[in-house]
């Protein structure tokens, strides 16, 4: 009953209540992404893909990915390369004394880590797309459109996918609640928790 009373004292505070409902939207619109299939794909032919990803390190990573990795969608690759690269970074800043002075420069040097870790998240999403176009290549056995073109403009659609789920942290961490990144990621464990579950028992 006290937590009936809290959700409705939270939602009359209106600054408070804007916020809920921008990240209610964004989420979803996060969650939406992780089900629009990579154009020239069949999600027909994605059974073998579905396969693979249901234990292992393969399992991880499409629970980190909301299960688009799984489904071969346009958000595939998730938030991971910038989570990749912003540990890249922390560790530059531990080693190199060039990094060392940006982090003790405070907002203006912040903001230049930033966009290193930016040009970082790019440079491995570029490495990444291809490497999960190959592997979805010998999932799909035949039913992959291997021209090259397709794996230039999937590669692109793959590295605009993961930058605008980075946006979209962003935008959550700006204008809705708690910290976007987090957000996204604790949202796409809890949306694979219950097919992982299922696979378990």
């Amino acid at each position: 009953m006290r937590a009936i009373e809290t959700i409705k004292n939270i939602w009359k505070i209106e600054d408070l209540r804007k916020r809920i409902i921008t990240t209610i939207l964004l989420v979803l619109v996060y969650r939406v992404g992780s089900y629009v299939v990579l154009p020239g794909i069949d999600p027909a032919n994605l059974d073998a893909l579905r396969s693979q990803t249901s234990k292992g390190l393969m399992q991880l990573l499409d629970m980190f990915s909301g299960g688009a990795f799984s489904n071969a969608s346009i958000f595939a690759l998730g938030i991971m390369p910038y989570i990749t690269a912003s540990i890249v970074i922390q560790l530059l800043g531990m080693v190199m004394p060039s990094f060392q002075k940006l982090q003790r420069e405070g907002e203006s040097g912040r903001r230049k880590l930033n966009q290193y870790t930016r040009y970082l998240t790019v440079a491995i999403l570029l490495i990444q797309g291809p490497s999960y176009l190959v592997n979805l290549r010998v999932q799909m056995q035949g039913a992959f459109p291997a021209d090259f073109m397709f794996i230039v403009s999937s590669t692109i659609v793959l590295a605009a996918g993961s930058m605008f789920i980075m946006w979209l942290g962003e935008r959550i961490t700006d204008k809705g609640i708690g910290n976007g990144i987090s957000f996204i990621i604790l949202v796409g464990i809890i949306a694979r928790l219950p097919l992982a579950f299922a696979a378990e028992f």
